[in-house]
């Protein structure tokens, strides 16, 4: 089973939730369904809960402080018996055969607000919803069955206990050890990891054993290695009263204190809180929901993406705006940025919050994102005095770091332009396999320069309002002087768009510059059209339209350039060399809004359309991915869920279109 871009759904009469009408039919449940909670802890599948990635599982969560996400509980392999007859309805991939049938049963499955299956067979039909449980790693699945007579289910728990990116291979060092008490069974199969417990209401058998040969199907040609064994501590029995629900929980670390059908109804209380209703438009309700699942705590993180991105500066910030202020929490905005800012090193960002070492490479351009961000949220707070007066020293040493002289990440050049050393995670555009940089932003990158004039058009505004006319000033200068020399510099007459990267000497007779077209002057043009005359602003948005943008979003690369790769599938090192040499992302698409509206504001219709049909080709349903291919059909690539994408478009309808 290759899993599609799309599955035939459309959203439930009740909201925006997802819903797929598979009917047995395999290649109408290839799509991906994901829910998370607060904890970080996700469960993700196809729709047919046959896994086609090592990253797929039902409770997949991190056990230390270092955010690696662990496969605790892979699959619950399915059995129902009833009338004399047994029915399996677990869908597996092994070597060469055909998948395990029970998919064949699988009549619908609906996200209203929580994942839920049903299973047609001829004496009913059985329901199965997933749910993970908010403040715990924790996950629980229910049963419910219709028919007229008792049914037995037959649960046989799968648990390979390793890293999300790793696979499991049968060996001898799984503890055989189970503890039973009244209704729970307690396993450690693995000395090093936490014990898992099971909460249950029906009999446990213990049969420890491997379960071999799961294939991954859309791992193959990703990785070397697509197949996994997995271990079994034994099976469980529960009997199905008619129209009553049992329930089987699992969770590490601290026990849930409800019962089973408070913490289910908890989280889908928490879900359907995050549908606006109506009258928002679809698209609005949809990405209002999904974006949730980004968020870490109350505010205190947001995930870059998922199944296997964690927690990056630049992300977080590009995500924050849709994910809090397009949904009117306030609060948790300046709670979020706050707990940010709190990690700064020498006046940079990190670049990643959860890695040692990328906790002390600073990010540059996620630096520079961070004045605009605080500057909307000033707008809008309701105490911008207290808030300001938390934020403000912070900023203060940033913009003055930014300022200085030569440094060994970024600073200004006497011209008033942003020069960076060429190392270290510079901007979003930076693709590297091992040492070798892909897309190299050496020198003065064309959007460092409009995230730049932006940023010191934000402090002035901030210093403003806080009463620091000094700094006001000396920002003000900073935009001037970066404007004249942008103007002498950037622009390239013979292709009617700016110079993507130029060299820092100021005599042209001495320089380079790469004449590419890339989305990165339309980001510059988004974020500081002041940079621009309108005749150049138009030809930018021109060579847009005619070369990058396509019904996803924006190319990283004209199609006509010799480094143009249109299909960037392939290995993990073969996607990241292609990532931007053409590849589509759409959250470059709140760029080209913002651009268009600047000089075209009557287009909001046709935007808010083009905005919306980007969103149907998401992998997983009701999310966006975080890039695909460059050339049509436009194949999604990278992560399924991808918290700017899918934040960056929310914010698009709601903030500057209105939606």
């Amino acid at each position: 089973m290759g899993a599609k871009d799309s599955s035939s759904w459309r959203g439930s009469c009740d909201g925006p939730w997802p819903h797929a009408h598979v009917g047995g039919e395999l290649d109408h449940a290839e799509s991906e369904w994901l829910i998370t909670n607060d904890q970080g802890a996700y469960a993700m599948s196809t729709l047919a809960l046959m896994h086609t990635r090592r990253q797929h599982g039902i409770l997949v969560t991190h056990l230390g402080d270092d955010f690696k996400r662990h496969v605790v509980l892979s699959h619950l392999e399915m059995t129902l018996e009833v009338g004399g007859r047994s029915f399996q309805l677990s869908t597996h991939q092994f070597p060469n055969v055909a998948p395990t049938p029970g998919y064949r049963l699988l009549d619908s499955f609906t996200q209203d607000p929580l994942p839920r299956w049903v299973y047609r067979l001829p004496q009913g039909t059985v329901e199965r919803t997933i749910t993970l449980v908010r403040g715990h790693r924790a996950v629980i699945t229910a049963f419910t069955w219709s028919g007229k007579e008792p049914a037995r289910l037959t649960l046989r728990p799968l648990m390979p206990m390793r890293l999300a990116d790793g696979l499991c291979l049968e060996h001898g060092a799984m503890l055989q050890k189970v503890t039973l008490r009244a209704g729970e069974v307690e396993v450690q199969p693995v000395s090093e990891l936490p014990a898992v417990v099971f909460r249950h209401s029906g009999v446990f058998m213990g049969s420890p054993d491997w379960w071999r040969k799961f294939e991954y199907l859309d791992d193959r040609g990703r990785y070397e290695d697509f197949q996994e064994d997995m271990w079994s501590p034994g099976t469980f029995e529960v009997t199905l009263q008619p129209r009553r629900t049992e329930y089987l929980m699992a969770f590490v670390g601290r026990a849930p204190a409800d019962a089973p059908q408070e913490l289910l109804m908890a989280a889908a209380q928490h879900a359907l809180s995050c549908d606006p209703g109506q009258p928002r438009a679809a698209a609005v309700r949809s990405l209002s929901v999904s974006v949730e699942s980004f968020v870490l705590g109350d505010g205190e993180a947001i995930v870059a993406g998922l199944p296997w991105l964690d927690v990056w500066s630049r992300d977080w910030l590009l995500a924050l705006p849709g994910t809090f202020l397009a949904r009117a929490q306030q609060e948790r905005a300046e709670r979020s940025v706050t707990l940010l800012l709190a990690r700064l090193v020498d006046g940079f960002l990190p670049q990643r919050l959860t890695a040692v070492e990328a906790a002390r490479t600073p990010c540059v351009d996620a630096t520079l994102w961070v004045f605009p961000v605080v500057a909307r949220i000033a707008r809008t707070s309701v105490d911008t005095a207290a808030f300001l007066a938390r934020i403000m020293p912070t900023l203060d040493e940033m913009f003055a770091r930014l300022s200085s002289g030569p440094r060994a990440t970024a600073w200004l050049t006497d011209e008033g332009l942003l020069e960076n050393s060429g190392h270290g995670p510079l901007t979003w555009m930076d693709a590297r396999v091992g040492d070798y940089s892909f897309t190299p932003r050496r020198g003065l990158a064309v959007e460092l320069q409009g995230l730049w004039v932006q940023a010191a058009r934000c402090y002035a505004e901030l210093c403003e309002t806080v009463g620091q006319p000094e700094g006001a000033g000396k920002a003000e200068r900073a935009i001037e002087k970066a404007r004249a020399a942008f103007s002498r510099r950037f622009w390239n007459r013979e292709s009617g768009y700016a110079y993507d990267c130029i060299s820092p000497g100021p005599n042209f007779d001495q320089s380079w510059s790469d004449p590419a077209i890339r989305p990165n002057a339309l980001i510059a043009v988004a974020v500081a059209p002041e940079l621009f005359e309108s005749w150049q602003r138009l030809d930018v948005l021109s060579r847009v339209e005619e070369y990058l943008l396509s019904e996803r979003g924006v190319r990283t690369l004209d199609p006509r350039h010799s480094f143009y790769v249109g299909n960037s599938g392939g290995t993990i090192e073969e996607r990241r060399a292609a990532s931007h040499q053409g590849t589509v992302w759409p959250h470059l698409l709140l760029y080209y809004v913002r651009a268009k509206l600047h000089e075209y504001p009557e287009d909001r219709e046709a935007l808010t359309e083009l905005v919306e049909r980007a969103l149907l080709a998401g992998r997983a349903l009701g999310y966006v991915s975080q890039n695909a291919d460059g050339d049509a059909p436009h194949r999604c690539r990278g992560s399924p869920a991808y918290a700017s994408a899918t934040a960056m478009l929310l914010e698009a309808l709601v903030l500057d279109l209105g939606g």
